[in-house]
Parts: structure tokens; sequence; C-alpha cells
């Protein structure tokens, strides 16, 4: 089940940051069909937060057609955003966590590595276009 976490330093409404960890959670493969979130009662003793909140965030999940609210029971996932397998996912996973490894031993703070992820990104994407 997801652990939801809040920043309030962000300017990101409460309810995206819900939506966007879940969708977060759905493309890492955290999260699949079947499996539950948790209840709104439970979002609300973890963060602190209006019930009406996570019910927003749950609201767009369904618009979206992620998710499910199945009465009594509670709400579903009901499929994911994730592209790539599992074995795909942990290779790549274990090629970016030894390359983040070798930018932090080059010095690169968080920012340096964002510049150069979104450079590559932009790259990439010229080249598909």
């Amino acid at each position: 089940m997801i652990g939801f976490r809040l920043d309030a330093r962000s300017g990101v409404p409460t309810y995206l940051q819900l939506v966007n960890q879940v969708k977060h959670a759905l493309r890492l493969g955290l999260l699949e069909p079947g499996d539950r979130l948790p209840t709104a009662a439970e979002v609300v003793a973890a963060l602190a937060i209006n019930p009406n909140t996570v019910l927003k965030a749950y609201r767009e999940l369904e618009r979206e057609g992620l998710v499910a609210a199945r009465p009594g029971t509670g709400t579903f996932v009901q499929r994911t955003l994730g592209r790539v397998g599992a074995a795909d996912r942990a290779r790549l996973h274990r090629q970016l966590v030894t390359w983040m490894r070798s930018a932090n031993a080059a010095g690169l703070d968080r920012e340096d590595v964002e510049a150069l992820f979104e450079a590559a990104r932009q790259d990439v994407a010229e080249d598909v276009a």
C-alpha cells in the first residue's frame, strides 16, 4: 500500500500531490491493478488533512480511469501507467543509481543533476522528432 507524504513548500496543491504520488507509484510498478489505496480516513489520520482533499484526489484519479471506488470496500487501482516490464525497469533503475553515484562522486548537486537530466531529455526528444 502506498504511503503518502506532503511537501508544504512545493506550491503544489495537496490533492495534486496525492494524485502525482499515485501516478508515480503506478509508473514505477509499486501499485498494480487490484491494489487498494488507503482509505480517506487512513490518509487523513496519517497526514492531518481535510477528508475532502483526499476525496478530491481520488475523484481525479477515478476520472482519469486509474482507480475505481467500490462502495464498502475501498478504492482500487484499475490500470497502470508503466509501459516497461519489471525486469527492464529494474535494470534501468540500477543503471540510473550507478550514474547518480558517479554524479555525486564528481561533486554534482541536485540542481546540476536536474540540469543534466533535462538536457539529455531534450537531446532524446530532438532525436525522436
